[in-house]
């Protein structure tokens, strides 16, 4: 029979002795610098596996099967028998039958089939001409809500579709980044020198104000003189997706965080909020792609305001637990006091000026569930459904052990070959991103035809008042 004494927690009866011979001696700040050069190391060469021997990522191939199933509306036959008849279109590689495609391959197949093919058929996604592309941003304060794996996901769900993508870093851990490929070396290849040039071009503003009222022009250093130099598109790379290209983020991005409020205090006039907003459209970044992805940092600073001001769409994941639903309703309530209060003090002003007023709005705003596990978790993901009401997706995204295969190997599960699963566990697991895409562009889809009735309805106003 066991003693009560073997059954005890493991808890109890630590000797404190013997608990601090296994102490190491303290740790002063060396120590971290140690840990985090050895993590730096250790990153570098998780994030490689996988990678060809030249250090680059490279997206894999497609096979016929997958084309047909999955990225155009063909029956396989009928793909072949195109092929044979238009031999100067991508033939694959491969044996018989057995073909695979590159996604280049795939988009120039695309194109032939929405010249030729059947007019009832969707083979190229709707994008309405003449309208800048939907800025999507995925946030929540709360770390381990999956924004990062949703970001990367919906990139690429949307590049598969045949959109050209601009994926866009903001949290300094920069993982995006390295699922994307990207090589970041420093701050001036991340968002930081668009911020600190919109801050540049309102003190090159002010000071000429200053300048003709005989005051002291503010400082301009040498960050801010170099800032004016810099570009979206020169920071802008291209990624192992031919559509998907990349402004990447690197630790040193969270410089940013203590820098935009000293700018800020400087010149009170600056809005902080529109720097990333005047980056993408005076630069015309909104007119080279499609849509625009932003994944930010898991709290609500500066970066994330930025992201949040220039997003047309707003995703919140969240998991279905306590914590994670009450965060995210602390997240909605820190949105309406950040932006209440901006619109605010603004107005204040812009009233007296006889200005038009700052008024924040968005497209749509969803919540949506990920790692959801349909066993254990749907009473709590009901309730949270209840309560957010419309705030939420339909689709709840399942967690799969694909997904986390994936993960594990810093790929997004379209860039898994499906061959390495069993092909019941592929379709399953593709289904989940799939899916949630499915949701999110028609989101997309239907506020670009909003905007596009609203152009038309304001175009037939200006011709009946000219008239």
């Amino acid at each position: 029979m066991v003693s009560g004494k073997d059954n005890l927690p493991p808890y109890f009866n630590i000797n404190p002795a013997e608990a601090a011979a296994k102490l190491s001696d303290p740790i002063d700040t060396a120590r971290f610098a140690k840990a985090a050069a050895f993590a730096t190391k250790g990153r570098q060469d998780l994030a490689r596996r996988g990678y060809a021997p030249d250090g680059k990522k490279r997206l894999r191939r497609f096979s016929t099967w997958e084309i047909c199933k999955f990225l155009i509306p063909v029956a396989p036959a009928h793909f072949r028998r195109v092929l044979k008849k238009y031999p100067e279109l991508p033939q694959g590689v491969g044996e018989g039958n057995s073909k695979w495609f590159s996604l280049e391959d795939v988009l120039a197949l695309r194109a032939h089939f929405a010249a030729e093919g059947a007019q009832d058929r969707e083979y190229q996604p709707w994008r309405p001409e003449g309208l800048p592309a939907k800025i999507v941003a995925v946030s929540n304060f709360k770390g381990g809500t999956s924004k990062t794996t949703t970001t990367a996901h919906l990139a690429m769900s949307a590049a598969l579709d045949g959109y050209k993508v601009l994926v866009i870093d903001l949290d300094s851990q920069g993982s995006l980044t390295s699922i994307m490929g990207g090589d970041v070396q420093d701050e001036w290849s991340t968002a930081f020198p668009l911020m600190a040039k919109d801050y540049a071009q309102a003190v090159l503003a002010e000071n000429s104000v200053r300048e003709a009222s005989g005051d002291t022009p503010l400082p301009f250093d040498e960050t801010l003189t170099e800032a004016l130099n810099v570009t979206a598109r020169d920071i802008i790379q291209e990624t192992h997706w031919p559509n998907i290209d990349l402004l990447g983020a690197q630790l040193n991005l969270y410089w940013a965080e203590f820098q935009i409020p000293v700018w800020r205090m400087g010149l009170r006039s600056w809005p902080l909020w529109d720097a990333l907003t005047n980056a993408l459209t005076n630069e015309n970044i909104v007119d080279d792609y499609d849509i625009i992805f932003l994944d930010t940092p898991p709290a609500l600073g500066y970066l994330t305001i930025n992201a949040l001001a220039a997003a047309d769409i707003l995703l919140v994941p969240l998991g279905a637990s306590f914590l994670e639903f009450d965060s995210t309703g602390r997240f909605f309530d820190m949105l309406y006091s950040t932006f209440a209060s901006v619109e605010e003090g603004e107005n204040a002003a812009r009233r007296r000026d006889g200005l038009p007023e700052v008024k924040f709005e968005w497209d749509a705003v969803r919540a949506l569930i990920t790692r959801f596990d349909a066993g254990q978790q749907t009473d709590l993901a009901n309730v949270i459904q209840a309560y957010f009401g419309d705030f939420m997706t339909t689709y709840r995204q399942d967690m799969t052990a694909m997904v986390g295969q994936a993960g594990e190997q810093v790929n997004g599960i379209y860039e898994a070959d499906y061959r390495e699963f069993n092909r019941d566990t592929y379709v399953r697991g593709r289904e989940t991103f799939d899916r949630t895409w499915a949701e999110v562009k028609e989101i997309i889809v239907g506020t670009w035809w909003r905007d596009l009735e609203d152009l038309k309805a304001e175009q037939m106003n200006t011709e009946a008042n000219d008239g």
